[in-house]
């Protein structure tokens, strides 16, 4: 982690964070998903859109993640929850889409100077995490901002 601390991600880190993490499990480990994915009634990401958000989430929001110690607090709050939404709702990996956005989420924070979040709050309210996704389907990112803002280091 040390060694992004200063320079900007770009999706290939989280790639191999995901190869990485679980590449002696399964041999597509680090590659994009090829099949449609729902969980409880909720569609994901197209497969095939895949590659084209994920160019629009890497220039939207890696691409600037060089600059997160210049952030004010409540634009830090506003990218992290966006950051969030987005990625989870492109759920690019087959597995590990969710756990893999968080510790996105914490090299982030330590980028932006504020250390590793604690996620206990978000694990302790599931319904309200939820809809905060759901919401975000619709731009509406201020439920995911009261979340991260709960659990953002000062």
């Amino acid at each position: 982690m040390a060694a992004l601390s200063e320079g900007h991600l770009a999706f290939g880190h989280i790639s191999g964070w995901h190869c990485q993490w679980l590449g002696n499990v399964y041999d597509w480990a680090g590659r994009l998903r090829n099949a449609n994915l729902a969980k409880d009634g909720f569609q994901f990401a197209s497969a095939d859109r895949i590659p084209l958000l994920i160019a629009g989430f890497d220039k939207q929001f890696l691409s600037r993640s060089g600059e997160l110690k210049s952030f004010a607090h409540l634009e830090l709050v506003r990218y992290l929850a966006e950051c969030h939404v987005e990625f989870i709702l492109i759920h690019p990996f087959r597995e590990g889409n969710g756990r893999l956005s968080r510790l996105l989420c914490d090299v982030l924070s330590v980028q932006a100077g504020k250390g590793l979040l604690d996620y206990s709050l978000w694990d302790e309210h599931k319904a309200f995490y939820f809809k905060a996704i759901q919401a975000g389907v619709s731009g509406n990112y201020s439920p995911m901002m009261q979340l991260v803002s709960d659990i953002l280091p000062d």
